[in-house]
Parts: structure tokens; C-alpha cells; sequence
């Protein structure tokens, strides 16, 4: 079974309130997905998307995955091994940004089998358009939950 999957992420203010959004895709039908944090980074969120989508496959599948981020792209296809071998640890000996979310990617990459295409952001690509604007709905729909904080001086 192939799946067609369209994520991507977005924040207002990196750091600050951040969303992600994702398209399914298989046989004519389609479902989509998004969601929403107050306190986060954009990369953070594109990587989000990818793992909810891939969250939402209940079995094996080959996967053709777009995104219009290099961070996510490039992680999964070229860098990851090496953080691997060097125990989450980047060229430079430091941390791996946000390893918490390559790892759990990473595992649920390997239940599939994914070939993970790029495509320019913001550049009427129609699915990554739909994916950038569940990503910003998704922000909205958590900035009208908030609580409201009124700074008063007295």
C-alpha cells in the first residue's frame, strides 16, 4: 500500500506558538491532521508532522513523504546514521538538536518504507499550501484556548 504524505510546520515567533499540519493520501481518499503548542520552535514542528502522520499508519506501507523542510529531509536521509553512531551526538561533539524527536521518528520510520521528496515552501505547491495553512490554523485555534494574561500595574 502507498501513502502520499504532505506535512509541515510553523511558528509564530521561533521560538513561540507553533503548528503542524498533515495530508494523507491513498486510493482517491484523503484525511487531514494538525495540531498545536504554545511554547515551541518550527523545526520542532515540522519534525512533529511527520511523526503524527506516520503515528496515524496502522501498518507497514511504503510512504512517499513531502516536505518543504531540508531539516526534516536531510536528517532522516543523511545525517541520522552518524547521530547514531555517535550517540545523538552532532560533527561538532554537541547534542543533537531536538533528539528527543529524531528518535521517535526514527523508530517509526523504520516500520515503513519512505522515500522523503523536498518541495519549495510557499511556492503554490497546492498540498504543502494546505499542510502550511493546518499548521496555522492549528496556531490560531490554540492562541483562542489560551488563557488570557493581562499585565496590570497597580
Amino acid at each position: 500500500m502507498t501513502i502520499e504524505i504532505y506535512t509541515d510546520g510553523a511558528c509564530k515567533g521561533n521560538p513561540g506558538p507553533g503548528g503542524w499540519g498533515a495530508i494523507l493520501r491513498h486510493n482517491g481518499k484523503e484525511k487531514t491532521m494538525k495540531g498545536a503548542e504554545p511554547h515551541t520552535t518550527n523545526n520542532r514542528m515540522e519534525l512533529t508532522a511527520a511523526i503524527m502522520a506516520l503515528q496515524a499508519l496502522n501498518r507497514e506501507c511504503q510512504v512517499d513523504l513531502y516536505t518543504d523542510s531540508q531539516y526534516l529531509r536531510q536528517g532522516m536521509t543523511e545525517w541520522l546514521a552518524q547521530w547514531k553512531k555517535r550517540g545523538w551526538r552532532n560533527s561538532k561533539k554537541e547534542a543533537v538538536k531536538n533528539a528527543d524527536l529524531w528518535q521517535q521518528l526514527d523508530e517509526l520510520a523504520a516500520r515503513h518504507h519512505i522515500r522523503w521528496h523536498w518541495v519549495k515552501g510557499h511556492s503554490g505547491h497546492p498540498e504543502n499550501d494546505k499542510a502550511d495553512a493546518l499548521a496555522n490554523e492549528a496556531i490560531e485555534e490554540l492562541a483562542q484556548t489560551e488563557p488570557l494574561i493581562l499585565d496590570i500595574k497597580e
